[in-house]
């Protein structure tokens, strides 16, 4: 018996104890059909599901892939006109966030204000080679401008030297703002600039710290996410902490290996493309889903 067929047979006999039959009318929420709320999947997810064989139609797969996507622009030549279209393009797909430098965050509260779409933003971004009290005031003032989740940088360079408690008391600093604004915080660790044992390290530095996320990748490093990486912070982490799998993921396949990996985000500018993928690749599964 298949592994797909077990999670299919499990996922149905939830559904069918929550009350998700075929013949439930759409939720009000989503306005998805048969018990199949994004929500309620979205539930399945953090129980430990990673994939689910349902008869749905194609909107149902493209949204859930879309609530693990942070859709991101942080170029640094990003104009008014492209943030405007991020936010269009979030609302419409149902991303978990948009992921934009600090500048641009109350203009994306504005704009997203009643979606399901929160807003994310970078702090001590893209070097994390500054002081514990500046990054912990810019989170604040972010968050003061409407960001629900701060991705700040860790300070690589003290953790290469092994300066484990400046590490620590950055990641705090960050935390203690943040979470007094109600925001979550994720911690970019640049995989690509260390060795296992400094990824290892960073995701120990990062959890006692009070961070709710460790993140692969900034996007301006010299490599992006990698699958083993991921698999290897989330080993880390344990299943009470969040894992955001950042740079690199380019299209739906690259997404998903990251989520088979243990991730629980995906951090892309390419956001749209996976979820028009998604649908496509629904399609040609049929009924039984992707």
């Amino acid at each position: 018996m298949s592994d797909a067929f077990l999670v299919d047979r499990i996922v149905r006999a939830v559904l069918a104890q929550m009350g998700g039959g075929a013949d439930e009318p759409p939720c009000a929420c989503h306005s998805a059909p048969g018990g199949c709320c994004p929500d309620r999947l979205g539930r399945l997810v953090g129980h430990g599901a990673a994939r689910f064989g349902l008869q749905a139609g194609t909107h149902l797969y493209s949204r859930e892939i879309a609530r693990t996507i942070d859709h991101t622009l942080l170029k640094p030549e990003a104009t008014r006109a492209q943030i405007e279209q991020l936010c269009a393009e979030a609302r419409e797909h149902g991303f978990a966030t948009v992921c934009v430098n600090p500048t641009w965050v109350p203009l994306c509260a504005e704009l997203l204000r009643g979606s399901e779409t929160r807003v994310c933003t970078v702090v001590g971004f893209p070097l994390g080679a500054t002081f514990p009290e500046v990054k912990a005031f810019e989170a604040a003032r972010t968050v003061a401008e409407g960001a629900c989740e701060v991705d700040m940088v860790l300070n690589v360079g003290a953790l290469k030297s092994g300066d484990y408690r400046l590490c620590e008391r950055d990641v705090a600093a960050v935390v203690e703002t943040s979470h007094r604004g109600g925001a979550i915080v994720k911690v970019i660790i640049e995989a690509a600039l260390l060795t296992d044992d400094e990824k290892v390290k960073a995701c120990v530095v990062s959890k006692a710290g009070g961070a709710d996320f460790v993140k692969t990748s900034t996007g301006f490093g010299p490599g992006g996410a990698t699958a083993a990486d991921v698999a290897l912070m989330r080993r880390v982490v344990g299943p009470d902490m969040g894992v955001k799998a950042a740079g690199g993921v380019r299209d739906l396949r690259s997404a998903q290996a990251m989520l088979d990996a243990g991730a629980d985000r995906i951090g892309a500018s390419v956001g749209v493309k996976i979820v028009q993928e998604s649908r496509g690749a629904a399609v040609a599964a049929g009924p039984s889903g992707y």
